[in-house]
């Protein structure tokens, strides 16, 4: 036994050495190794930063997280939880103690530990998942979430569920929208704020929003920014749609509520005039200012955020834009300096996602880091912590002095995973697009390129990536779907175009694509592929293919009917519409259609116009098709449809269906599936 596992580590030591000797081309195997870092929490005395670190596990097929801590000098990254559960949401008491959820006990549940030394010790045992802890020393308490039935403790939701189990009928009953919203079916409970004294052992937790028919934070993606404290521990405002009937089907009109922290009293509405979207709310230091964002534009989902400042606590309502080298920019996350005279925030700019500094007496705005992509805003000692991720690199910690100064990391996680790797190196590039605008695109080199192979006439295929939203942006960042260096490992190039409609470049040019899903992109798409078989002609322009997913996926298909369909080789379809028109009625986000194009019944030829459907006896390029069985955004029968339309049209086509994957392929087994049979399809038509 023992010489079977000396040569087990001795092969496994060899293979570390010749992968160190021999970086090998980057491929999903690589990117599902990186270690995914989020959460930076600081320490009360500015000494430690404690963060959550994601790792694959492939074994049980899903991501497990642990708590790791590093000093605020970016020396001694050390693992303080290594327990088989998931350790995350790290917040530090002032005793220097952390505060974090954990599903140790078998169900997510506040625990704490001391990084100093000891075991960590279980605080609560609701019968309920707990979620979003945030703590609130001006009460002694802890904030955080539970799935409730309104007007039902947890105990008695619990109680409930196991009585609903126990039916032996499937059916379910809706008479109302939403029935379902992105990869579930509603069930009648709802996400509700908590407090917790944290003084008191025998203390149950309090509902604070205990009747409210509506989620806090709203789902899908809302998180414990969007409720917040006041600075004398008697307030929470917390933003939640509270509308009737099926109206928040299409209506984005999210406002900000207050509720005594006690749990006494019912909830006021603060931004009721506004029938846009209100959201994030934070006090400033003191304690005397509110900040929010909010959108000017009812039904717009990208419509540009403005950030909110009241008086607390119901004063004057004052406006500050993030306006910066003449674009409009909407901010992300906002963070208040420690003395409340500046408001810091990131944004999507010119294909990175930056840093900002509002001054709050005027609005003058700074910005602080320009390049990648930068996240998890937090102050410390130094200035600014937050992390940052590029084309080249996964997440890491950083810090930069709060007035724009240098720029220092404190991690180095994944440098050895990276450098055993052969990436490609980006390049960011700009063209005349639709109605002579500047356009930005990326260019990712094949990994093995070089000046003097490309001298000497080598050429590469090249993917041409079309990314979805249609509101977003493929720019300087570490995706763990749509990895540029996922398709330069399988001998691609990559070109990713920043179309109009995109984020980052100001409003108006967001703006641009409403109504024109199928013109102004589409021309910004052939240009910027002109453009780059131009500028770098060591492309083979013979040996282009395209992939996109969800609005990406439409734009697949779109192109497919087009003459510019005849550019390619190739394509991959993932949770794209084939009918725009049926779309509307098979989605739950009613109030995104009908900002695009409209309601159907009342302009038909809005949804007309560019509805890839009406062009499939064009289609004549081998196609990839893709799509998950529980996404209810992009629904599965507009894949299934797009297969069979493909195979009847005699076309050479695939068709890969996850029955349990969502808008996303998110399993890691299911990524390398996605992976492979994605690369093998794109390279078979290349070769």
């Amino acid at each position: 036994m023992r010489s079977i596992l000396l040569t087990v580590l001795l092969a496994a030591g060899l293979a570390a050495v010749v992968a160190a000797a021999e970086p090998h081309p980057f491929s999903v195997h690589d990117m599902l190794a990186m270690d995914r870092i989020s959460e930076p929490q600081v320490s009360p005395d500015g000494k430690t930063i404690a963060f959550t670190v994601r790792s694959t596990d492939l074994e049980a097929n899903k991501g497990r997280t642990d708590l790791w801590l590093v000093d605020s000098d970016g020396t001694d990254a050390r693992r303080l939880t290594a327990d088989p559960a998931g350790d995350w949401n790290p917040r530090w008491c002032l005793n220097g103690t952390l505060f974090f959820l954990s599903t140790r006990s078998g169900s997510s549940q506040i625990w704490n530990i001391d990084p100093r030394g000891g075991e960590a010790r279980q605080i609560t045992d609701l019968p309920l998942d707990v979620g979003n802890l945030e703590l609130a020393p001006q009460r002694h308490a802890f904030l955080f979430t539970m799935d409730v039935f309104p007007g039902m403790t947890p105990e008695e939701t619990a109680a409930r569920d196991a009585e609903l189990a126990a039916v032996p009928t499937t059916g379910k009953i809706y008479d109302e929208l939403m029935f379902r919203h992105w990869d579930h079916w509603e069930d009648g409970k709802r996400t509700h704020v908590f407090l917790l004294d944290g003084t008191d052992p025998d203390a149950q937790p309090v509902d604070l929003v205990k009747d409210l028919d509506a989620d806090t934070p709203t789902h899908p993606w809302g998180g414990s920014e969007e409720f917040a404290l006041s600075a004398d521990g008697s307030t929470l405002v917390f933003t939640a749609k509270v509308l009737p009937g099926s109206e928040p089907a299409w209506s984005t009109d999210y406002d900000l509520y207050a509720v005594p922290a006690d749990g006494s009293g019912g909830w006021t509405c603060l931004t009721e005039s506004n029938q846009a979207w209100d959201t994030a709310p934070l006090f400033s230091p003191d304690g005397r200012t509110l900040a929010w964002k909010a959108m000017a534009r009812p039904g717009f989902e990208a419509d540009r955020f403005a950030i909110k400042l009241m008086t607390w606590p119901a004063g004057e309502v004052r406006t500050l834009d993030l306006t910066y080298d003449g674009l409009e920019l909407s901010p992300h996350q906002l963070l208040w300096s420690a003395d409340g005279k500046t408001l810091y925030c990131n944004a999507d700019y010119l294909g990175q996602n930056s840093i900002f500094g509002l001054r709050v007496k005027d609005g003058r705005v700074t910005m602080l880091v320009r390049d990648g992509s930068n996240g998890s805003l937090t102050l410390g000692g130094r200035g600014l912590v937050y992390t940052k991720n590029h084309l080249r690199a996964p997440n890491e910690i950083h810090t930069a002095k709060a007035d724009g100064g240098s720029e220092t990391r404190l991690t180095a996680l994944n440098d050895a995973k990276t450098a055993a790797t052969l990436m490609g190196e980006p390049e960011q590039f700009s063209f005349q697009g639709w109605n002579g605008e500047t356009v930005y695109a990326y260019l990712v080199k094949p990994y093995d390129w070089s000046e003097e192979k490309a001298a000497a006439g080598k050429t590469w295929p090249l993917t041409f990536l079309v990314h979805g939203g249609p509101q977003g942006s493929f720019g300087n960042d570490f995706h763990y779907r749509w990895n540029p260096q996922a398709y330069v490992g399988a001998g691609f190039a990559t070109v990713a175009v920043d179309f109009h409609g995109s984020t980052g470049y100001g409003q108006a040019f967001t703006d641009a694509i409403s109504g024109h899903w199928g013109d102004r992109p589409l021309e910004d798409l052939e240009k910027g592929l002109a453009a780059a078989l131009q500028r770098y002609p060591w492309l083979d322009a013979d040996r282009v293919v395209a992939a996109g997913a969800s609005y990406g996926g439409y734009m697949i298909n779109w192109m497919h009917g087009q003459p510019f369909g005849k550019k390619f080789k190739a394509f991959v379809c993932h949770d794209g519409n084939l009918d725009e028109q049926m779309a509307y009625f098979d989605t739950e986000e009613l109030w995104f259609p009908e900002w695009e194009h409209g309601l159907p019944w009342e302009d038909a030829q809005a949804y007309d116009k560019h509805n890839p459907v009406n062009h499939v006896q064009n289609w004549h390029v081998p196609t990839l098709v893709v799509h998950g069985g529980l996404d209810y955004r992009v629904v599965d029968t507009q894949g299934l449809s797009t297969f069979t339309a493909l195979r009847r049209r005699g076309v050479p086509a695939r068709l890969l269906y996850f029955p349990d994957e969502n808008h996303w392929v998110l399993k890691p087994q299911n990524s390398i599936q996605w992976h492979d049979e994605v690369m093998g399809w794109l390279t078979r038509w290349t070769e």
